[in-house]
């Protein structure tokens, strides 16, 4: 089986109402996915999403022609790729589809998975004040979510405290809260700084009374003396490192102490290839490896397959914030949106691949580029 051609296609839809995102701070009328397709002679197709993948054209030559199977030689071209260019990690998931396909199992599976169901958390994105946002947390429970994420976006952290504490006085045990900080990174317009360690310390004391799972991102995310003493100093499990471009930055700060539980995006640092070796790794050295998900269903699909094939997690974000941001939304290229049970629990099953069907009528339709 040889590569015959590579594609990159860009899309988006209109949302309505438009999305004000806690980490932007600008409205988001559109919602835009990036499709990665690779071609075989066999007749398969592997799709994968991240990044735009600038740089990437007139690359193609590197891999077309050659096995899709030879995952390891093409991990290493695709890294080299990462690092003179954008995040080309796409490919990687689309070759793992691949794979996946012409073996006629779930990559979870050819991964060593034994558990294909994990827990989702409810991962909110949308600026609400504090009545909203214990209104929207409610819509989760009753959609049969275990656990919500809540987001920092106000300059005032302690008003920030004041809304996790409504949401706990609201409804207590039923619903396990992580908070996200929003602090390792910023867009490329917000010069803001990031809190201190000394602030984030006394975020996490006022929190400490209201039981949260993890704290995420408190500190930048190259403060790893910070995160250290966060971890020693608060009583919080300390998450992070969403956005880390390096396979080998991830397994630093697990061997560094950074934190207790690792969030690396396989569709934006290290594709499966990298990433599975370091949430095996994280296994080892007793963190919890739990991929950030939020972008588009081909994202979160490979991030289930990941998460379910090197161990599970006790829980893995679900982006889920209707009106603003719903599922439809984030999987409009996808015949079949990706959805939780009543329990709140994803299901994979033995589909082949990375399990989902493209959509290609809706592609055609949404097809920017």
């Amino acid at each position: 089986m040889k590569i015959t051609r590579i594609a990159v296609t860009h899309h988006d839809i209109p949302l309505d109402p438009v999305f004000y995102p806690t980490w932007d701070g600008r409205p988001r009328p559109r919602f835009g996915a990036t499709i990665v397709r690779v071609e075989t002679d066999a007749g398969i197709t592997g799709f994968g999403s991240g990044d735009t993948m600038p740089g990437f054209a007139g690359h193609e030559d590197l891999f077309l022609g050659r096995d899709p199977r030879d995952i390891d030689r093409h991990y290493s071209v695709i890294h080299n790729l990462s690092f003179h260019y954008g995040k080309h990690w796409p490919l990687d998931l689309a070759l793992w589809d691949i794979i996946g396909k012409a073996a006629g199992k779930p990559v979870w599976r050819l991964l060593g998975g034994m558990e294909s169901r994990l827990r989702a958390y409810a991962s909110l994105g949308q600026r609400r004040d504090c009545i909203e946002t214990v209104e929207a947390v409610g819509r989760r429970i009753e959609e049969g979510f275990q656990a919500v994420k809540l987001r920092f976006y106000r300059e005032d952290w302690r008003e920030e405290v004041r809304t996790v504490e409504a949401v706990r006085r609201a409804h207590g045990d039923r619903i396990a809260l992580m908070v996200d900080c929003n602090q390792a990174w910023r867009m490329p317009w917000d010069t803001a700084p990031s809190r201190s360690a000394a602030d984030a310390l006394a975020i996490i004391k006022a929190l400490e009374p209201l039981d949260l799972t993890w704290i995420e991102e408190p500190v930048f995310r190259g403060d790893y003396e910070g995160l250290k003493r966060l971890r020693r100093d608060g009583r919080i499990p300390i998450a992070g490192g969403e956005l880390t471009r390096e396979p080998h930055e991830a397994a630093f700060m697990v061997d560094h102490g950074c934190y207790d539980v690792l969030q690396a995006d396989a569709a934006l640092a290290g594709g499966i290839s990298g990433l599975a070796p370091i949430a095996r790794h994280c296994r080892e050295r007793g963190v919890t490896f739990t991929p950030h998900t939020w972008g588009n269903g081909v994202m979160l699909a490979a991030a289930l397959h990941l998460t379910a094939g090197t161990g599970g997690a006790p829980y893995i974000e679900f982006a889920c914030d209707p009106p603003y941001f719903g599922i439809e939304a984030r999987d409009f290229m996808l015949t079949k949106p990706i959805r939780t049970n009543a329990s709140g629990l994803l299901h994979l099953d033995d589909s082949p691949g990375l399990g989902f069907e493209i959509d290609e009528a809706r592609l055609s339709a949404t097809r920017i580029g």
